[in-house]
């Protein structure tokens, strides 16, 4: 429909990381789950929160689309890989619509 806006929703995924005993290799976890998701989804995701903790981390994944089931639906899908991935190591989500 002309003039409609689209939706931007925002996936925060809050990580712990036990066995990590330096950035480095907190670095070489989200460096992975963030490759892993943008070319899986095709979505945008950056470490937003924590950067210089090396047990730490907040991941920030954003979509785009027309309509918000379908951000919905991305983001839902994109949590879910994200604990299949992590397993214990997820320790919260937040999702947000703009």
């Amino acid at each position: 429909m002309p003039g409609t806006q689209p939706t931007i929703g925002v996936l925060t995924l809050e990580l712990h990381v036990p066995h990590s005993h330096s950035l480095k290799d907190k670095r070489q976890v989200v460096r992975s789950l963030k490759d892993r998701l943008r070319s899986k989804f095709n979505v945008a995701a950056a470490e937003i929160d924590h950067q210089d903790s090396w047990q730490r981390a907040v991941i920030g994944v954003v979509t785009l689309a027309a309509d918000r089931p379908r951000v919905e639906e991305v983001l839902q899908l994109v949590e879910r890989e994200a604990a299949n991935l992590l397993g214990a190591i997820l320790v919260g989500t937040n999702v947000e619509y703009l």
